[in-house]
């Protein structure tokens, strides 16, 4: 579920970036990818470069959701079902320079102001209002799980202190950035214990002599 939830923002910026890319950026739909950032400087990895690389770097369970009742009452008698775990996602975007671009950091610039115009014009996701997403005609996800995509996105404001900690624990040079919190994915295994219903109660009574 992490993964399509990324897939579906990924899949909605891709085609803001492309349709509203400033003139003269040979940036492509297929340059906003998922990867992690902390391989930038890896070239096992591939070229990263000249891309907006949406990257997962922390995730936390939504504590207020943490009590929900774990049955369920069906016609056959009573499903006993763990509640789902519901995921925070803390998403970092960043905007890599192109290497053999003039002015690539002034562009690099202009795609992160891109995504935060994107983000604060659309913050709730789900399959039914992103049309540009694919995942709605992909056969091999069920349709409960297409249903239950729905996330709210926020911005995330780190602290110096903080930015400093993330991009040293990324082992990378900081390049343009912003911090997205994703709310909520739900985790669920589709697992359960099936009771049947009590029909009747036994009523056991204990006499005591009295001596």
């Amino acid at each position: 579920m992490i993964g399509l939830a990324l897939k579906l923002l990924r899949d909605e910026l891709s085609d803001y970036i492309f349709q509203n890319k400033r003139s003269g950026d040979s940036i492509t739909q297929d340059d906003i990818i998922l990867d992690s950032i902390a391989m930038l400087e890896s070239d096992s990895q591939g070229d990263l470069n000249n891309k907006v690389i949406i990257s997962l770097v922390n995730t936390e369970e939504e504590s207020t959701l943490k009590n929900n009742r774990n049955t369920v009452r069906t016609a056959t008698g009573i499903k006993y079902k763990e509640p789902p775990v519901f995921l925070n996602l803390y998403v970092l975007i960043s905007t890599t320079l192109g290497q053999d671009l003039q002015d690539a950091y002034e562009f690099a610039l202009h795609r992160l102001s891109l995504v935060i115009q994107f983000f604060q014009a659309k913050r709730s996701f789900t399959i039914q209002n992103s049309p540009f997403s694919t995942i709605s005609n992909d056969s091999n996800i069920s349709q409960e799980s297409k249903n239950e995509l729905k996330l709210n996105v926020e911005l995330y404001t780190l602290t110096f202190e903080q930015i400093n900690h993330l991009w040293g624990s990324l082992g990378g040079k900081q390049v343009p950035f912003a911090m997205y919190k994703i709310r909520l994915v739900k985790i669920q295994e589709d697992t359960s214990i099936i009771a049947p219903v009590i029909e009747e109660i036994e009523n056991i009574e204990t006499h005591i002599d009295q001596h």
